[in-house]
């Protein structure tokens, strides 16, 4: 899926299982990360009104998402926890470039949203194929589409952005990178942990 070359372990689904309060209110709080990230590339391309206008839907529909977890939460009797840091991004975040062009650094920021699109998708795909818990099957299912075309979409903006060969070496880097990375992870109860 994606080209990740390293894959979640199933049984990482009986962990979030086991806490299904902190899973819900870890991924909530990654989705207000992702509306964030939505709404900070949106800063970067003011040039792009089209880009600009496909990430404003995504913003929103990120924001949905969090909505959604969160009255999931609150439907379910849990208590909604404090936001989490999410060592799993940070440890991408350090592998965006710095230097170089601007153009080059954008198209960083838009591959580093599509690793993190690419690895929730493959997690809720495990959490759709493992868990017992019926409704968060189905929830899982559906937002492991829209996740998917995030990354869609943002890998596109990447090849847009720029040269399509040069974009798809870096991804060959990212993928290679997020490998070493999520060895670390897979052992609790949240959406990257």
């Amino acid at each position: 899926m994606f080209k990740l070359k390293l894959l979640t372990d199933p049984r990482w689904a009986n962990i979030a299982e086991g806490n299904l309060s902190e899973i819900l209110t870890d991924h909530a709080w990654c989705e207000q990360k992702a509306t964030t990230n939505a709404i900070t590339l949106i800063t970067m391309l003011p040039e792009y009104p089209e880009i600009v206008s496909e990430l404003l839907a995504i913003a929103q529909e990120e924001l949905e998402h969090f909505q959604m977890v969160h009255e999931i939460i609150k439907k379910r009797g849990y208590e909604f926890g404090r936001e989490r840091k999410d060592d799993y991004v940070g440890e991408l975040m350090k592998f965006v470039r710095q230097g170089g062009t601007r153009d080059e650094r954008i198209i960083d920021r838009m591959l580093f949203a599509a690793m993190i699109e690419a690895r929730s998708c493959e997690r809720f795909k495990v959490l759709t194929e493992n868990i017992k818990d019926e409704e968060l099957k189905v929830f899982y299912k559906e937002l492991m589409i829209s996740e998917a075309n995030h990354y869609t979409t943002f890998i596109g903006f990447a090849r847009k952005l720029g040269d399509p060969e040069k974009v798809n070496q870096r991804w060959e880097e990212w993928l290679e990178y997020e490998s070493k990375v999520i060895q670390s992870y897979g052992k609790k109860e949240t959406i990257h942990g």
